[in-house]
């Protein structure tokens, strides 16, 4: 199983990033090689529009199972969504916060897109 979780860093220590659209990088986390890679999301962050669209468009090609992050619009879900990417929402601080939650099952999957699109 594979995990995008959005982040302004490079490594598990780096913080979470709550943006989904407009997110720094995306941290592609493998559970069962325990490893990463980091996607770079750059093009999107002074996008006028789209960010949340194409940043989906990014992580769905990545083949993951799930997203974490903190907030998530609603264009970008209904494209999560259709390619069969579980969103989880957290306030975690650190991507390896993030991700010993989710290893734990403390985060539920969401049902749909927690703020309005635009949101910064």
């Amino acid at each position: 199983m594979k995990i995008a979780i959005t982040t302004s860093g490079n490594d598990l220590n780096s913080a979470l990033d709550q943006r989904f659209g407009r997110a720094q990088s995306f941290l592609i986390y493998d559970l069962e090689k325990e490893s990463f890679t980091v996607i770079d999301n750059k093009q999107n962050l002074s996008a006028a529009q789209g960010a949340g669209i194409q940043a989906a468009e990014t992580v769905a090609d990545q083949d993951v199972d799930a997203l974490l992050t903190g907030h998530c619009g609603p264009k970008a879900f209904r494209v999560l969504q259709a390619a069969g990417i579980k969103v989880y929402n957290t306030s975690a601080k650190t991507v390896q916060e993030a991700l010993d939650l989710f290893k734990q099952n403390k985060l539920t999957e969401a049902k749909s897109a927690d703020v309005e699109g635009h949101w910064s």
